[in-house]
């Protein structure tokens, strides 16, 4: 079954969703970000009321390679040595990916970086390696080292006192870098509901033909997975649940050495692994963000969709797969902080 098969097939399964939530409806009604450096991020639709110190997450307007390079020297102190840069590169001429242009300036601004990806668990243009580099070079990623890390073989990172695994199975040359930068297009996703920069690296570290069955929940099956595999694996809750695992080894792994930027552009409903059958973006862009907090960034991030016009298909996609699940999955597994400040910096860049 092909990625395109599978979109179809879980997309008939959520015809029925209910409409937005009370918490949704509420946090809709947060008032628009000022220009004031710091502020308070906007409602926190979890709806969980938490004491103490706040994360620190940067944010503009202002979507282009000059910001995000601001941004990241805002974040990126801890970051040294060999440095994996985590994105997606998409499926062949994805209309939503990042654009080459805007990373390149990135890439050629952090000392001894490489991309980063892994294989793909379905059937599509990044299932096998050699098709994988066929079609980052359709993509336009050629002007940088890329490094497909289950090229060879897997590496085990442990999961500490996670939901459901003991450990995840990452691609075997993550554990050769002493930092990671996690650069994220934050969309909606069919499975996830939303992906932030937890399913940036939960799924996209995990190694294409192991790791991603233990975050699918798919243990032994097909391989890739047909139709009938696709409908048995576990959703909503549980799948959630999964990533925050996975996030978390990969976090614990990499220490204070690790940064993120989630890129709110182009967000579609559909995740990037869609490709030319992404359906098109319904909500406005945002801007650029950035934290050494997982659980800061993308609860932001997230905060932000419910802040914005038009926003009710990507709420829905959130909210209809139990996305929100993300935050309080990291929340439990104290993989961050969901109280955060969002500092305008929208004037300086």
């Amino acid at each position: 079954m092909n990625r395109r098969d599978f979109i179809k097939a879980t997309s008939a399964a959520t015809l029925t969703a209910a409409a937005l939530s009370a918490s949704g409806a509420e946090a809709k009604k947060a008032s628009p970000i000022t220009r004031q450096a710091p502020v308070v991020g906007c409602e926190n639709v979890t709806g969980r009321t938490v004491r103490g110190t706040r994360a620190k997450v940067y944010f503009t307007r202002t979507i282009s390679e000059e910001s995000l390079i601001a941004l990241y020297d805002r974040v990126s102190e801890p970051i040294y040595g060999k440095v994996a840069v985590k994105l997606h590169t998409g499926e062949r001429h994805g209309p939503n990916i990042i654009p080459p242009a805007m990373a390149k300036p990135l890439m050629a601004h952090i000392p001894e970086s490489a991309i980063v990806e892994t294989n793909t668990m379905y059937g599509g243009d990044r299932y096998t390696t050699a098709a994988h580099r066929k079609t980052l070079e359709v993509n336009g990623w050629t002007f940088c080292p890329v490094d497909i890390l289950d090229e060879e073989a897997d590496v085990r990172f442990p999961v500490r006192n996670g939901f459901h695994l003991k450990d995840i199975a990452v691609g075997g040359h993550l554990a050769n870098y002493d930092s990671l930068v996690v650069l994220t297009h934050f969309k909606g996703h069919t499975m996830g509901g939303f992906g932030g920069s937890l399913k940036n690296i939960a799924i996209g570290c995990a190694s294409g033909q192991v790791g991603k069955r233990q975050v699918h929940g798919y243990p032994v099956g097909d391989m890739p997975p047909g139709g009938s595999e696709w409908a048995k694996m576990p959703s909503k809750d549980t799948f959630m649940e999964l990533m925050a695992d996975s996030g978390k080894a990969i976090c614990d792994h990499f220490g204070k050495r690790i940064v993120f930027l989630n890129v709110m552009r182009r967000m579609s409903v559909s995740c990037d692994c869609e490709g030319v059958a992404a359906l098109e973006p319904t909500i406005p862009d945002i801007g650029i963000l950035a934290s050494t907090d997982i659980l800061a960034i993308d609860q932001a991030s997230v905060d932000l969709v419910y802040s914005s016009a038009s926003n009710k298909d990507l709420v829905e996609r959130m909210e209809s797969r139990h996305g929100l699940r993300q935050l309080s999955a990291m929340r439990e597994l104290k993989m961050g902080n969901p109280r955060y400040e969002l500092i305008d910096v929208t004037a300086e860049t």
